[in-house]
This record gives C-alpha cells, structure tokens and sequence, in this order.
C-alpha cells in the first residue's frame, strides 16, 4: 500500500516521502497515529503544501529530543522490587515504571512506547534501557533493580 508520510519514520522514510508498506502496517500504525496518509492524488497536493510545516514540526520534536537526550543520556536509576532469594523478582520491571522513575527524578515525560528494554528486567543488577526519541535521536540509560527487602 502507498503511503505519504507526515513525518520521519526510522527505517520507512522521511516526511512527504511516498512509500510502499504493507497494508496492515499502513492502516493500523501510521494512518491511525497520524504519521502518513493513503497516497491518493488529492493528498500527495495537500502534502506538498505543507511539507514545510512539517518539516519545522519535526524539526521542534528533534531539538526537543536531543534536549531530553542530554538530561537522561548515560544516567542510572534506580527501581526497588520484591525479589527472591536467589535474585529474581517478582514480576518483572516494565516500560510504564522506568517512565514513571524517569519523570520522578528529572521531571521529564517520556512515552513507555519509547522505551525498549535490550532484554527483559526480571532479576536484581543493571541494565541497558535504549529510548527512541525521535527518529534520529537515541539514548542510553541503566536500570539499577535492588531488593525492596534490603532497603529499610
């Protein structure tokens, strides 16, 4: 299915580009979140006039980005969990609660969709978190789990 995208799209493309996606891709994700348009005449028209627009909008999201980029780039943090015996947890740390531990100690508001653990947090130790924040700015952060049980 051809799509115009409205915005940067890491590995699809780049704003006003015309591309070729698969059908439930195009419906489902970027029609339905807003980042492209069914690649009709009358829209690929309407595109070209507000490509500028777009283009400043997706520049405003990039600044924004790299700004949040360089308050979280390279920074721990911590998250207590109940854990067992041999250093599992109960559960396992999710996206929702490394978002809210990031706006707890810098007050900044990152989207859990954005945050794409390497591997799964389900023991106590430290691990990389990567956060997407923008199509062209990535950063690193570390997950340091430590036992609720120890903390008192």
């Amino acid at each position: 299915m051809k799509v115009i995208l409205l915005e940067n799209v890491r590995k699809i493309g780049s704003i006003g580009e015309i591309t070729d996606v698969k059908r439930g891709y195009a419906r489902n994700f970027l029609i339905s979140k807003k980042k492209a348009l069914f690649a009709s005449k009358e829209n690929i028209k309407a595109v070209e006039k507000i490509k500028q627009d777009l283009s400043k909008k997706d520049q405003d999201r990039k600044k924004e980005a790299k700004q949040i980029h360089e308050k979280i780039k390279n920074k721990q943090y911590e998250i207590k969990k109940l854990s067992t015996e041999n250093k599992e947890l109960y559960g396992s740390v999710k996206p929702t609660e490394i978002s809210k531990v990031i706006e707890e100690v810098d007050q900044v508001k990152i989207n859990p969709s954005l945050i794409q653990p390497h591997k799964e947090i389900k023991s106590l130790g430290n691990f990389d978190v990567l956060i997407n924040l923008h199509s062209e700015v990535q950063t690193q952060i570390v997950i340091k789990t430590i036992s609720e049980d120890n903390v008192k």
